[in-house]
């Protein structure tokens, strides 16, 4: 079990970095998809002089992950009321806050601080991770770039990779855009910490969350296509390394229930009933 564990979580991401790099990194196809996008005419990507494009694809569509950083965030910070209130020494407090209804949200809160901590610590870990790439790669933007028009020259992420010290300018490689799509991936771990039968719903629906954010900008001239594909794979592996820190393997390789399991109680062998938690 230990091993197919691994080998589905991390062999397949590793084993799409090679492929993403053989086929992308290696030849010009990234070159030769934009050019197709590119009107050598204008010296212009067309969809990038579309502001109302600009402005639904790039601005509002950060939304999505900021507001899920920001309610994980407020949650994990309301996950410490609860305990303070204590409502067993503060009786009257605690009166009060059921009747205004927010002794539920407290007491949710406080339950699953540990995910509401997970999901906030894994943003950032994934932000800290695609931060570090770009400053320490300095690629710049297709647009940017003498192939279409820019000032700069075209460079891999490889030939110009600075380990301790930044490698110039550049902040182009991985898509940052699709990175923030892809960390609501950090939902499909708490998914499966509780083994959610929609946990695959969130898995499916991050990566093409992730993909569209990171298409949108390739369209524009500002990222390549391999650029998506490479934030997927260091969003996944920095998730999946935050998850286990928090929630071990044991919790996450637990395969998901199906709806009926969910809603049967557990049978000990004294015949005593434990329902699922």
């Amino acid at each position: 079990m230990n091993a197919r564990f691994y080998a589905y979580n991390f062999g397949i991401p590793l084993a799409c970095a090679a492929l993403v790099f053989l086929l992308f990194d290696m030849t010009r196809i990234d070159i030769a998809f934009s050019n197709l996008l590119f009107d050598p005419l204008t010296q212009t990507f067309p969809l990038d002089k579309i502001h109302l494009f600009e402005k639904i694809t790039h601005k509002w569509a950060r939304i999505i992950p900021n507001w899920t950083a920001e309610i994980a965030l407020i949650g994990a910070m309301l996950s410490v009321v609860w305990p303070l209130v204590n409502p067993q020494k503060h009786q009257r407090l605690g009166a009060f806050l059921e009747r205004s209804k927010v002794a539920p949200v407290l007491r949710f809160t406080a339950d699953h601080r540990r995910d509401f901590l997970f999901v906030v610590v894994a943003f950032a870990v994934c932000t800290g991770v695609i931060h570090f790439l770009k400053s320490h790669t300095s690629v710049y933007c297709p647009i940017e770039t003498t192939l279409y028009g820019g000032k700069m020259a075209h460079i891999e992420w490889y030939s110009n990779f600075q380990l301790f010290h930044e490698a110039g300018s550049g902040r182009c490689w991985p898509g940052g855009h699709a990175s923030g799509g892809f960390t609501m991936l950090a939902l499909y771990f708490v998914g499966r910490r509780y083994q959610w039968r929609f946990s695959s719903a969130l898995l499916w629906g991050s990566l093409l969350l992730g993909f569209i954010y990171g298409t949108t900008r390739v369209l524009q001239g500002w990222h390549y296509m391999s650029h998506t594909f490479w934030a997927a794979i260091f969003v996944w592996l920095a998730c999946l390394l935050t998850a286990l820190a928090f929630y071990g393997r044991a919790r996450l390789e637990r395969p998901v229930l199906q709806k009926h399991e969910q809603c049967l109680p557990a049978q000990t062998p004294s015949g005593l009933e434990i329902p699922f938690s």
